[in-house]
């Protein structure tokens, strides 16, 4: 086991929980805040088997994940939005619970929680299938086209994955303020395509082919 690696990705794991903990429960003005409890668990236990999972089979995939600095202008801007989005959505879902502003009915969390974690299966096969997922844009030594499975389907099953694992936070936390807020993701992410397929279509030989074959970014048959 790479050590250094085994501990750069359980600080990140730690920062995280601690970070949006801090978000959720401060807000919230206590512990006791259910839906908070549930997005904790949701989140942090299948990223944490993940992040076991590919420490042992993929590790050059875990340190590539682990990799969030981008080189491309539009890309930064990207990571700040989506950051913005997700400090208010929390902020926002804690103080919803405190005041009482619109609370959802139970039903909703553990639907939005199903969600979730539906999309969190999916994310996994997408890294299954593509070993070269990096979370930053940039084409690696040796990368190659993936076209078969959901790659055969859509062009960026991660983003399609995404685009439910996001938003169902919002269900997950039991606020609809917060559900709205993370809709913000979509136009961010359709951002991210725009500027990732320019750089895919001039670094990643085969990827103009790819797009003629597969049609679709993220949604089969709309777009």
């Amino acid at each position: 086991m790479n050590r250094k690696l085994f501990i750069s990705a359980i600080s990140k794991f730690a920062l995280g929980v601690l970070l949006v903990g801090a978000l959720v429960f401060i807000p919230a003005g206590t512990l006791k805040y259910g839906p908070g409890l549930l997005l904790m668990c949701v989140l942090f236990i299948p990223m944490f088997i993940a992040g076991l999972i590919m420490m042992n089979k993929n590790p050059e995939l875990l340190k590539s994940r682990l990799d969030a600095k981008e080189k491309e202008k539009e890309q930064s801007l990207v990571i700040k939005l989506s950051g913005l989005m997700f400090i208010v959505g929390f902020v926002i879902a804690g103080l919803d619970f405190r005041f009482s502003w619109l609370p959802l009915p139970k039903w909703v969390s553990i639907l939005g929680a199903a969600l979730f974690l539906l999309a969190y299966a999916l994310y996994g096969e997408v890294l299954r299938e593509n070993t070269y997922l990096s979370r930053t844009i940039k084409v690696q030594k040796d990368q190659k086209v993936i076209d078969t499975g959901l790659y055969g389907i859509v062009r960026h099953p991660m983003y399609m994955a995404t685009v439910l694992l996001f938003p169902s936070m919002g269900l997950v936390l039991g606020s609809l303020f917060t559900f709205i807020i993370f809709l913000a993701y979509i136009p961010i992410i359709i951002l991210r395509i725009q500027n990732e397929e320019k750089v895919l279509e001039a670094e990643l030989k085969g990827y103009n082919e790819y797009k003629q074959k597969v049609k679709y970014k993220i949604i089969p048959y709309i777009w």
